[in-house]
């Protein structure tokens, strides 16, 4: 069971949190014998708190939120949500300019707007002390507030992000390929297989990759389209495109696990490196799995971040 709520976020834009309850039976996962994966490293544990479990009464260990990628949306976290709101409350957000949250023409789409967005999740919602998950440009921000704030962060998992500014080339890459994109789509099964086959930047068949951006679709008049708008998404990636957040990243107090896939955006030496300025940091890696690790690879996603929760966060 999901449950909408809205949130205010900086500048008053609305967004769209969504609060899972607990998972359903048992064997309802989309993608079951997945590969596992492993986590080693160093810390855990951290400082005692308390927040508002999902009926109001008082939970140990505040909640988690969940951030999610560019281009992506809350419900891309479905299954994770699921098997983490079994012991903590569990929290998805769009974040703005994404899913159902508010995409205001002006914006602003920096990153401390979404930082700030988080924060006022974290607050108005009950769930510090957190501990925030994110993937990519999500994970960034999850690392930010828990850098600013550390107050009210409990323990963070970032998921194939890089610290490493991605350079001004790779900004005009993704606008070609957004470009390239043949909207509107006129079903949903024409939405994965192009994403999933036929993209010209795809080297393999990945069917999982289409189901992800058939979640990010809308249908109109006209076919099926997505759910944010180009400019806005290439606006949001501005900030870590031209910039590294190394300090932030060694400004971070909670325990810390970094998570990459195999053949994911985030290499094997700089999330080592990322480990090692973490003050907290662990490392985990998932086989088999790419950019969309938790996505794609959920058992194995699990296997790795679920131990690490276990150990940092009591539930």
């Amino acid at each position: 069971m999901v449950r909408r709520i809205e949130v205010t976020g900086s500048g008053g834009v609305r967004l769209a949190a969504w609060e899972f309850a607990e998972s359903p039976k048992a064997g309802g996962g989309r993608y079951g014998g997945m590969a596992g994966g492993r986590a080693v490293g160093r810390g855990a544990g951290c400082g005692a708190g308390h927040g508002r479990g999902r009926n109001g009464a008082q939970a140990s260990g505040g909640g988690v939120l969940l951030l999610h990628g560019l281009l992506g949306r809350a419900a891309h976290w479905a299954e994770t949500a699921r098997w983490l709101s079994a012991r903590y409350r569990t929290v998805a957000l769009d974040q703005r300019g994404h899913g159902r949250s508010g995409k205001p023409v002006s914006g602003p789409y920096a990153r401390e707007a979404y930082v700030a967005d988080a924060e006022a999740a974290v607050e108005q919602l009950g769930l510090a002390p957190v501990t925030l998950i994110g993937h990519a440009m999500g994970a960034l921000t999850a690392w930010q507030l828990a850098a600013r704030r550390p107050d009210l962060v409990r323990a963070l998992v970032i998921c194939d992000m890089r610290a490493s500014a991605l350079g001004a080339a790779t900004q005009r890459e993704w606008s070609e390929w957004l470009g390239s994109w043949p909207v509107p789509f006129a079903t949903l099964a024409d939405v994965r297989k192009w994403f999933g086959e036929d993209d010209p930047t795809l080297e393999r068949p990945a069917p999982a990759r289409g189901d992800f951006y058939a979640e990010v679709m809308s249908e109109r008049a006209d076919g099926w389209r997505p759910l944010f708008f180009r400019r806005q998404m290439l606006q949001a990636r501005e900030g870590y495109a031209h910039d590294a957040h190394w300090e932030e990243l060694a400004q971070v107090e909670c325990p810390a696990l970094v998570v990459r896939g195999l053949d994911g955006a985030l290499g094997r030496a700089e999330a080592q490196e990322m480990v090692r300025v973490l003050p907290r940091g662990r490392y985990a890696e998932i086989p088999d799995a790419g950019h969309l690790a938790h996505y794609d690879q959920p058992d194995g996603w699990r296997r790795v971040a679920e131990p690490f929760l276990e150990a940092s966060v009591p539930a």
